[in-house]
């Protein structure tokens, strides 16, 4: 069953910046909510409000039926009463107690069987059967974030909570701990908040994406509809790709992809390729597609769309172009590179993109 987050709360730093955080998502088992922005937008703040490290000046948070914070009944659940986990970038793990002792440590209320019978399975189910008796100082990366998610899930939270846990983690070891984290929340039913400020990491992971600027919740929504309908041109801009869309990967060959996109396909270029079947979203920036009044099949791009024009918006001496190639398809192209090609709302182009500039991002 679905609980309903909301946040709601206004928060001001010594020095007068202020974070206002407005936000109500419901929130399945196993989802992923990505709080997604640059630094500075205020996406750890309602983290830490959400874990009960820090008491905001005014409002409420609450989860379901229960209600952690509230200032106008004076009410503050602290951090140890919340059924939360949290895990931070840089792990936090105790130096001196071992692996099996980190993750007994978030269950240390627990008796002592139901303690042993429960690190047990967290040790199977994260992976850390073999490295149970060493010491923090003697993990790689990657096994000290497995050792902080099991200590963090051990008394089976409502909510986990993960502060760019990956950040400081190489490409290869953070593929994998992506993959591997996502199966866990599935398994476990458990929901959580990751904020993050790497959008492929938000796409790849998150069901519900909150895109923040400048202290403020900018929009909210799934993944795939944020994307495609940016609110405004800050969440664009934050965003940093024009078009994303949600395909099916149809067949592998030779390093390329073919991707289904309802009754359209794409070829892009994609490292690791995936195989047949699987979900991805297809990411192209507006300034990869080309754009002309006719068809042509020349030059070495894989993919020639032909479609129709609707809209246009004016950006200074740019223009943005939106083309429903059988999936809304956004382009930019100068004005005056419109106007000598007579486009108009209505009007059939081509577009042309490269395989290359298909960015292919598995949903996990």
């Amino acid at each position: 069953m679905a609980d309903a987050l909301t946040v709601d709360f206004t928060h001001r730093f010594v020095g007068g910046v202020e974070v206002r955080a407005l936000l109500d998502q419901r929130l399945a088992p196993g989802s992923i909510l990505a709080l997604f922005g640059p630094s500075g937008a205020g996406k750890t703040t309602v983290l830490r409000a959400l874990a009960g490290l820090l008491r905001p000046d005014h409002g409420c948070i609450r989860l379901g039926e229960a209600i952690w914070f509230d200032s106008s009944a004076g009410r503050f659940v602290p951090p140890q009463a919340r059924p939360v986990g949290y895990v931070a970038q840089d792990t936090a793990l105790f130096p001196h107690l071992t692996v099996r002792k980190n993750v007994e440590y978030g269950l240390h209320a627990t008796a002592v069987g139901e303690r042993r019978r429960r690190a047990d399975h967290l040790a199977e189910l994260i992976g850390l059967r073999d490295i149970e008796r060493r010491y923090p100082r003697q993990l790689s990366g990657g096994q000290a974030q497995r050792v902080a998610l099991a200590r963090a899930l051990g008394p089976a939270p409502r909510l986990l909570l993960l502060d760019e846990p990956f950040g400081a983690l190489d490409m290869a070891t953070r593929r994998t701990l992506r993959r591997e984290l996502r199966s866990i929340l599935r398994s476990t039913g458990t929901s959580a908040i990751l904020v993050t400020h790497d959008r492929l990491e938000a796409m790849a992971m998150a069901d519900l994406l909150v895109v923040m600027a400048d202290g403020r919740v900018r929009q909210a929504g799934p993944v795939a509809d944020v994307f495609a309908r940016p609110a405004d041109s800050t969440v664009a801009r934050s965003l940093g790709i024009e078009t994303v869309i949600p395909a099916i990967v149809g067949g592998v060959a030779h390093g390329l992809v073919t991707l289904e996109i309802g009754r359209a396909a794409l070829t892009a270029h994609a490292d690791p390729p995936g195989t047949p079947g699987d979900e991805v979203f297809a990411c192209i920036r507006a300034e990869d597609v080309i754009v002309s009044g006719q068809s042509s099949a020349g030059g070495s791009a894989r993919n020639h769309l032909t479609g129709r024009v609707v809209a246009i918006e004016p950006e200074g001496a740019v223009e943005r172009v939106t083309i429903d190639c059988g999936f809304e398809l956004v382009a930019v192209i100068t004005r005056q590179s419109r106007e000598d090609l007579m486009i108009v709302p209505g009007s059939t182009v081509a577009a042309t993109i490269k395989a290359t500039a298909i960015h292919v991002v598995p949903k996990i």
